[in-house]
């Protein structure tokens, strides 16, 4: 597992869906603001199978996300395409209808001050530097065991006691501070999503 990161200089991050159609940008992203990590589950699976984009998984399945706070990402264009998804009652699924970029994992209510970004999101090309330069390496791997095949061999290690602490300290520093307000994904005055979640048929789930 790397090691956590310290100090890294924050920066702007531009978001575009793969069409160009929505835009966005995550702001103050860096290593040390944020929390990248791959997760195996069959959820993750699930949704990119429903979107058709299978190039957004490794090859055991896996899907990059980096969390920070949802008050450090803006949509600036193309919100009309902003759908989502709920396969559990615990998470909404963001995508565009547009050109079927998965765009961001939230609590299904605006409670939680925290927001999964979606490597598939992120224009790393518009912003010049790598993913790995941008968000440093991921911190770990979760749900390894829905994996439908090997680890790639720069797989992080699973979390460890000091990865949970770390996220932990995070996330309760963005409910102080106040950043889990304004998201780009829930109306302010209702809390009603932006978007009427999809739910899946018991054979559609099935079929995925």
């Amino acid at each position: 597992m790397s090691a956590l990161p310290s100090s890294y200089d924050a920066m702007d991050l531009p978001l575009r869906c793969r069409c160009g159609r929505m835009r966005g940008v995550a702001s103050d992203v860096s290593p040390s603001t944020g929390f990248r990590f791959v997760c195996y589950c069959k959820d993750c699976q699930a949704f990119a199978r429903f979107l058709e984009r299978a190039d957004v998984l490794d090859p055991a399945g896996g899907t990059d996300i980096f969390q920070m706070p949802p008050g450090r990402v803006r949509l600036t264009a193309g919100t009309d395409a902003l759908r989502c998804l709920r396969l559990s009652n615990k998470v909404l699924r963001w995508y565009t209808n547009c050109c079927r970029t998965p765009i961001a994992n939230t609590a299904a209510r605006p409670h939680f001050p925290v927001i999964g970004v979606v490597h598939s999101f992120m224009d790393h090309e518009a912003d010049g530097r790598s993913r790995d330069e941008v968000l440093g390496p991921p911190l770990c791997r979760i749900y390894e065991s829905s994996a439908v095949g090997p680890l790639p061999p720069n797989a992080p290690g699973p979390p460890s006691l000091g990865v949970f602490a770390c996220r932990a300290s995070r996330m309760l520093g963005w409910w102080v501070r106040g950043l889990g307000r304004p998201t780009p994904f829930f109306d302010d005055r209702t809390k009603a999503p932006r978007a009427v979640p999809g739910v899946l048929t018991r054979s559609e789930r099935t079929a995925l």
